[in-house]
């Protein structure tokens, strides 16, 4: 059972480290090796919520406006964001993802299509159709 509870283990591990590689490479790709966890979860954010101002940022991050307006003008200048003004009003500015900052919100995903692919490269038809009745019970 230990054995077995063991080996497990050491096979999730490394499909975790095989999915934080192909972040990490997207992540470079973008000249962006050292963005944090924390910053990712806020363009995910930004990326899913589409017209999104600074003050509904601030309140679904639960952060201050000046919170917000220094980590958007951080994003700015790493080329991830780009502040839209409202068409019908002037002083609402949207806050939108670049190509770039789209590619790192989409990263973790990317990732994981990535390992997929690798699993499914390495097994036979047969083998993909039980992992994937297998990994359904999972809860």
């Amino acid at each position: 059972m230990m054995e077995r509870d063991e080996h497990l283990l050491e096979v999730f591990e490394q499909l975790l480290r095989m999915k934080n590689e192909c972040s990490c490479t997207i992540f470079s790709e973008c000249g962006l090796a050292d963005m944090t966890v924390k910053q990712i979860a806020y363009l995910k954010v930004i990326d899913e919520q589409g017209d999104v101002t600074f003050s509904r940022l601030a309140e679904i991050t639960r952060n201050s406006k000046p919170t917000i307006t220094e980590m958007i003008n951080k994003f700015v200048r790493m080329e991830c964001v780009y502040r839209e003004p409202c068409d019908h009003d002037r002083r609402i500015l949207y806050i939108r993802l670049t190509e770039k900052g789209q590619k790192i919100a989409k990263a973790e995903q990317a990732a994981l299509r990535q390992v997929i692919g690798r699993m499914v490269n390495s097994l036979e038809e047969h083998e993909q159709e039980l992992l994937i009745e297998i990994l359904k019970k999972v809860r």
